[in-house]
């Protein structure tokens, strides 16, 4: 038997993922029915754009339920007023500052399933995050990025 992979998240997180299924399983389904049906109306199925577009789209759809699905199942709530204050966990914010003069940046360390680097989220898996977790504000440390290693100070964790 085979062990699922764990997707560590918010409540938060696993909140919208149940939205994103729920609009999926609801209105999305629907949509590509119908665009298969209207598809279908147009003849033969062998040269139909129309009809290979819905049928990628529904595999598109139906793929992403199952993985969202698989992701709930597994779901690792994180409690991060759990945590230990000061501590970079999961689910903290973490703001630092690049060295020596760089600009100071916060990110939330999310689990990957609801990592969204433009909403400042990054994964848990992510090589900042992993560099960043178990330190406290005023610690330097080393991140291995693929631009090369860069130095940050740790300003504060909420």
């Amino acid at each position: 038997m085979a062990i699922e992979k764990v997707f560590p998240m918010t409540k938060e997180g696993k909140e919208k993922l149940e939205k994103e299924l729920e609009l999926l399983k609801t209105v999305k389904r629907k949509e590509v029915v119908e665009r298969i049906k209207i598809a279908r109306s147009f003849g033969d199925l062998s040269e139909n754009s129309e009809y290979d577009s819905a049928k990628e789209e529904q595999a598109f759809v139906e793929g992403r339920i199952t993985t969202i699905e698989n992701m709930i199942r597994n779901a690792q709530i994180i409690d991060s007023d759990a945590a230990q204050d000061g501590v970079v966990t999961l689910g903290k914010s973490v703001t630092f500052k690049e060295l020596p003069d760089g600009e100071e940046e916060t990110y939330t360390i999310v689990g990957s399933a609801e990592a969204d680097p433009f909403e400042y989220k990054i994964s848990n898996d992510s090589p900042i995050a992993r560099s960043l977790m178990g330190k406290k504000p005023g610690d330097e440390v080393t991140v291995a990025t693929p631009g090369g290693d860069m130095e940050v100070v740790i300003v504060s964790v909420q």
